[in-house]
C-alpha cells in the first residue's frame, strides 16, 4: 500500500501517523487489495473539516471523518475498466480527512485512547473508499462488522471503562 500523510495540525505524532499507515496496510492485505494500491490521509482541525464538510456535502458542522472515494468521483468511468487492469495501473482509492479534534474529544467520551479512536475512524474512512457504506440496515450491519474484525484482528479492539 501506498499511502501518503499530511499532518495540517502539527499534533500528530510519529507513533499515532505509524499506526495509521500500519492499520491501513493492515486492512488493505484483509481485503486482497493490489500491493501499489495507493490513497492518502490528512489529520485536520475542526475548522478545516468543517469547510470541506460544508464545501462538499453541504453540511456547516464539523465532522469526525470524510472518504472521498475515486470511484465514487466519476474518473475514468469513460475508460475500459478491463484496460485498466490489463496496463497494470497502480488503484487509487482515494482521500480521506480526519478531524484530530474530534479524535480527542471522541476518546475522551468513549473512554477509549486517542490512538484506538484514530484508528477506528482510519478504518471507517478506508472502508468507504472500498465502497462500503451505512445508509441501508443491511449495509451497516455489513461495514461495521467488518470495521471492527479488522480492528480486533489488527489488536486495536474496543476499550472499557470497566
Amino acid at each position: 500500500m501506498e499511502l501518503q500523510l499530511f499532518d495540517h495540525t502539527k499534533q500528530v505524532d510519529d507513533q499515532a501517523k505509524h499506526l495509521v499507515v500500519d492499520l491501513l496496510t493492515f486492512a488493505s492485505e484483509q481485503l486482497n487489495l493490489k500491493k501499489d494500491t495507493q490513497m492518502s490521509v490528512t489529520f485536520v482541525d475542526n475548522n478545516e473539516i468543517q469547510t470541506i464538510n460544508r464545501t462538499y456535502r453541504h453540511k456547516d458542522m464539523p465532522t469526525d471523518v470524510i472518504s472521498f472515494a475515486i470511484n465514487d468521483q466519476g474518473q475514468n468511468e469513460d475508460f475500459p475498466a478491463h484496460l485498466l487492469e490489463e496496463m497494470d495501473l497502480p488503484l487509487d482509492l482515494g482521500d480521506i480527512f480526519i478531524s484530530i479534534d474530534k479524535t480527542k474529544q471522541q476518546a475522551e467520551q468513549y473512554g477509549h485512547s486517542f490512538n484506538r479512536e484514530l484508528g477506528f475512524l482510519a478504518i471507517h474512512g478506508f472502508l468507504h473508499l472500498n465502497g462500503y457504506d451505512h445508509i441501508e440496515k443491511e449495509e451497516e450491519r455489513e461495514m461495521f462488522a467488518l470495521q471492527k474484525q479488522i480492528l480486533n484482528d489488527y489488536g486495536l479492539q474496543r476499550e472499557t471503562n470497566n
